[in-house]
């Protein structure tokens, strides 16, 4: 019988996977512990092995999908086998028979949805030579608009950079192109009367072409027809001048006309309109005006009608020319279950801050001297990770957790260490770090930091934590707050060591200070309780020797 694989939860956070790769396809013969492919998660890329011996029958997810755990993946079984019955038993579908038909015969299945009366979207009927001009967003409030002018009737010829309405919007009075050529086939809004957002306010298309199955649809725009084609589409609804330029006026206080695209070139090129001419009808300025219009003659105009007025003006700065760009990337599956837990805890988990400075003088006399004798270079964060697991045996309360109707005490420690990533934030943990020596915990945060960066870390490297460590002062950063990593009740976020100057002994001298703020979950840590927990943690700095005994 064939075998449905699944796509498996991979970490306790972890709720759909990327398909990163697949290693095998369709009619692949494999063997329990084949790799089947490779799966991204919120964590890390990891290998999804086969548990069956058999061929591979029906793939359903592609490279580069998301898909939720539990979700069917793929099917195996005996090669000819029928694997429908099983994907039927787990509510999967295979791929329909009537998309094949559909294939097959295109020509006869077009006329059949007509007679139908199927909906045609706008792009099927832009093929067709029709334009749908439908009310544009114009600004962001927006949510009508009213026709206050119409410059073209029905019948009317159109062309491509023809305005065909003046709308007015909660913000200004727009024009509304419809970057068409052909005729004005249907006007669907009168003069003064509003139109909801994207419904349809006039028709463009060739004459005598038949436009009642387009009304029929309404103003809900069809969805588009399935195309594999990746060229953009022409949408009417997206020809108006969505710049939302302040309206402008000539000198004699009329309405400046210009065309959308005549002023944003304007725009681009620092050019005021009010000194173009326009060569459309009624002198609205397009975009050829734009392109041939020549400042320095403009200006050398202006001076000789006033040069005695222009040596008492400020010199006016010349316009500076940018470009406006961006690059837009999916949300990776880390950087998803990063903004889920972090907002949950934050905004579920009643935080507070407790910081502290830390005379780091003796700690580090302490870290040169031990690093004469220790198989492995230790760093401050080791001494940190080290000083806060002695520190939560004596405040058990802080090493706790919240479980909404209870809460637990752990009598073991589990350090979780923050490590960045090109992604986003890993936390590996270090287990029962109070019972290990500095060396080992040393040892055990490089190897977590090496396989994190190579995304080798498996679940079981980053669950279980009881307390967290965020340590940015190897960046240079002196003092912040870090956000809970629940279900733990608490995090240390530690700064870097700075040298300022302190007082001992009555007398200012030179020292070497460590900021560190505790964030608490206040359903489970009090303000005295965080208190004594830092306090405990300073005395074991400034006295290393303490976390040898």
């Amino acid at each position: 019988m064939a075998e449905v694989v699944k796509m498996p939860k991979m970490s306790d956070t972890m709720t759909e996977g990327v398909m990163a790769k697949w290693h095998k396809k369709v009619g692949d013969k494999v063997k329990s512990g084949d790799v089947l492919a490779e799966v991204e998660t919120d964590k890390a890329t990891m290998d999804l092995e086969s548990y069956w011996d058999g061929t591979i029958l029906f793939i359903g997810v592609e490279e580069g999908k998301a898909v939720p755990v539990d979700a069917v993946i793929a099917v195996i079984g005996k090669e000819g086998e029928d694997y429908k019955a099983a994907l039927d038993a787990e509510g999967a579908s295979a791929p329909a028979k009537e998309e094949k038909a559909a294939e097959t015969k295109p020509a006869e299945a077009a006329p059949a949805a007509e007679a139908k009366g199927a909906a045609v979207s706008d792009a099927d009927l832009e093929k067709q030579g029709v334009t749908v001009v439908r009310m544009p967003l114009l600004s962001d409030t927006m949510t009508e608009g009213v026709i206050a002018e119409w410059h073209k009737k029905v019948g009317d010829k159109i062309k491509n950079d023809d305005i065909l309405a003046d709308v007015e919007t909660d913000k200004a009075t727009m024009e509304v192109m419809g970057y068409a050529d052909g005729t004005l086939l249907h006007i669907g809004v009168e003069k003064g009367a509003a139109a909801k957002v994207n419904g349809i306010i006039a028709i463009v298309g060739p004459e005598g072409f038949d436009i009642s199955g387009i009304l029929s649809q309404g103003d809900a725009p069809a969805k588009p027809a399935a195309d594999k084609s990746d060229a953009p589409v022409k949408e009417a609804a997206a020809a108006p001048v969505a710049e939302a330029q302040e309206e402008q006026h000539n000198a004699d206080g009329s309405r400046l006309k210009a065309s959308p695209l005549a002023k944003r070139i304007a725009k681009e090129k620092g050019i005021d309109l009010s000194q173009v001419s326009g060569s459309a009808d009624g002198g609205r300025i397009i975009k050829k005006d734009i392109e041939n219009f020549k400042p320095a003659a403009a200006a050398k105009a202006a001076d000789a009608g006033s040069a005695p007025a222009a040596e008492k003006q400020a010199p006016v700065l010349a316009q500076y020319i940018g470009e406006e760009k961006y690059t837009e990337k999916p949300v990776s599956q880390m950087r998803k279950v990063i903004a889920k837990r972090l907002s949950e805890s934050l905004f579920t988990a009643p935080h507070f801050y407790l910081t502290m400075s830390i005379d780091m003088d003796a700690a580090m006399d302490a870290r040169t001297k031990m690093n004469e004798f220790s198989p492995v270079k230790l760093s401050f964060n080791d001494l940190v990770i080290k000083a806060v697991a002695v520190a939560l045996k004596q405040h058990p309360n802080v090493n706790s957790s919240w479980l909404g109707d209870k809460i637990r005490y752990n009598e073991h420690v589990n350090i979780g260490v923050a490590i960045a990533v090109e992604d986003g934030l890993l936390v590996p943990v270090v287990r029962f770090a109070d019972g290990k020596p500095l060396s080992r915990i040393s040892a055990e945060v490089k190897d977590f930091a090496q396989r994190a960066k190579a995304k080798k870390l498996q679940p079981s490297d980053w669950e279980g934590s009881t307390f967290t460590v965020s340590n940015l002062g190897m960046f240079g950063i002196e003092e912040f707050t870090a956000i809970i990593n629940t279900p733990d009740s608490c995090i240390l976020a530690v700064g870097g060591i700075s040298q300022v100057p302190v007082v001992k002994n009555g007398a200012v001298v030179p020292g070497n200070v460590m900021k560190v703020t505790l964030s608490c979950d206040h359903r489970t840590v009090d303000g005295a309780t965080g208190a004594a927990f830092l306090q405990t943690f300073k005395a074991l700095l400034e006295e290393p020797v303490r976390l040898l005994v």
